[in-house]
């Protein structure tokens, strides 16, 4: 039987993250992965596919409807090669996959492929695709084994016609009316996708408004733009059964007013957010404990009930994002070699990979308001910058949200281009605890887009946006 220092069971961003950092602080490292490919549901049907998608079908909206406007004139009718789509993005994703499986190697760690199960705490099982076993053994184990999509009791995914992200990265054509049920991160990224090729899309959301986690500056401004590209949007919908009639699908819910509603389009797309995964880990056989929620149940060094096991990432409380899985895997290994890291909470960015894309990190307006805390707003729209009239993108806005005595920065929301890389700088000045003033004092190139945080900082400070 194999010993290890720490067995890690699933390979997603956590997982793998988590593996690598362990090896590079000399423990004996094995990963366990059920499927045949590393990356988890992030590099394989998640993160990386649905961003080349959203990348091709950008190009080709830009083709179609901005390129003439540049004085760019294109021959000839301008076609979508959707299998042609779905093989780059599936090229993009074999190529990412691989380069887990190079760190793998070049990190000289040990890869199980088969469903890893707790025989004890300190024994994992593992089921081989082929029906055979192995069993290893680790002084330490670490849960990162992801979420699954969830669904509404009385739906029925057929895979076909009701579908999840995961087919619908795959589709063999273009939906004519895609309806989303769930106006979340998931569901408007790939509704944009389709909407783009050509597809009709109407998103049926529960909540009063979509993307209801984020700054409700954002929601608005989000579902203005989304409208604008002709989306059928529809907030304080009640989702109450969805039949498949052929090929056709029809959604029932009831509106605000408690009137039924009836959509009816060739492909529905359920969009309800993610749950975490544990399916035959046999968590029992450890006594490792779940909450109410089906989470693993962690305290803030991501340790469960038994002292050698510990879970990152979906499977734990918080945020079902890529990167703060990261962050648990690094932090759990470093924790593992008797180091003291820490992670801070409010500072992991959330992403919409929409185009405007929508960003964010610390506090809402909304939180700060329930907490009564004290702040300050500075704003500044994306029209009023250069960079953005001059490459057509000029709708959003940056928002910084500053504490009204210290003038410490508390929150930044933006909408518009490149929001999904600009967050950074939002984050590095806030984990350094910067003020709105001293954002406003650095010096930003000319033109980007970054300057609008500088504007924001500027508004934030005495309301002294130079360009607005």
């Amino acid at each position: 039987m194999n010993s290890y220092d720490v067995a890690i069971i699933g390979s997603g961003p956590g997982g793998y993250v988590a593996a690598i950092r362990c090896a590079q602080l000399g423990m004996k490292t094995a990963l366990i992965e059920k499927y045949s490919t590393l990356g988890g549901t992030c590099l394989n049907v998640g993160c990386i596919p649905s961003k080349a998608l959203l990348d091709s079908s950008h190009h080709y909206e830009e083709a179609t409807k901005h390129f003439d406007e540049h004085g760019i004139e294109i021959p000839g009718e301008i076609k979508v090669n959707l299998e042609k789509m779905i093989a780059r993005k599936q090229a993009v994703v074999d190529q990412t996959t691989g380069g887990i499986d190079f760190l793998m190697k070049k990190n000289k760690i040990d890869v199980y492929e088969g469903l890893g199960s707790f025989k004890d705490a300190t024994h994992v099982n593992i089921a081989k695709n082929d029906g055979s076993s192995e069993e290893i053994e680790a002084k330490n184990t670490i849960i990162a084994t992801g979420s699954k999509p969830s669904t509404l009791p009385f739906i029925s995914i057929d895979k076909e016609r009701i579908i999840t992200s995961t087919e619908a990265l795959k589709l063999k054509e273009i939906p004519k009316h895609l309806l989303v049920i769930g106006g979340g991160v998931i569901g408007l990224e790939l509704g944009q996708v389709y909407k783009r090729l050509g597809a009709e899309v109407s998103v049926i959301e529960y909540m009063d408004r979509i993307i209801p986690g984020m700054d409700g500056a954002l929601s608005k401004e989000l579902n203005k733009v989304l409208k604008k590209q002709k989306f059928s949007m529809n907030v304080s919908h009640k989702v109450k059964s969805v039949e498949r009639k052929g090929d056709e699908v029809i959604v029932k819910a009831d509106n605000k007013k408690g009137e039924e509603v009836e959509f009816r389009g060739d492909y529905c797309l359920v969009s309800v957010g993610r749950r975490p995964y544990t399916d035959g880990l046999n968590l029992e056989a450890a006594g490792v404990k779940m909450t109410d929620r089906g989470q693993v149940e962690v305290n803030d060094h991501l340790q469960t009930n038994v002292s050698n096991i510990y879970a990152i990432g979906d499977v734990v409380k918080g945020a079902m994002l890529a990167h703060k899985a990261e962050e648990e895997g690094v932090f759990v290994a470093e924790i593992l070699a008797g180091q003291k890291p820490h992670i801070d909470y409010n500072l992991i960015p959330g992403v919409v990979y929409t185009w405007p894309e929508v960003a964010a990190v610390g506090k809402t307006e909304e939180e700060l308001k329930e907490a009564g805390v004290e702040y300050k707003v500075g704003q500044f729209p994306f029209r009023a910058l250069g960079r953005a009239r001059a490459s057509n993108d000029t709708d959003g806005f940056v928002k910084i949200l500053a504490d009204k005595n210290t003038d410490e920065v508390l929150g930044v929301h933006m909408i518009g281009a490149r929001c999904a890389d600009l967050i950074a700088e939002a984050v590095t000045a806030m984990e350094f605890r910067a003020s709105a003033e001293d954002i406003s004092r650095m010096s930003h190139a000319h033109p980007t887009f970054a300057e609008a945080i500088k504007e924001a900082a500027l508004d934030a400070t005495d309301k002294r946006a130079l360009h607005f």
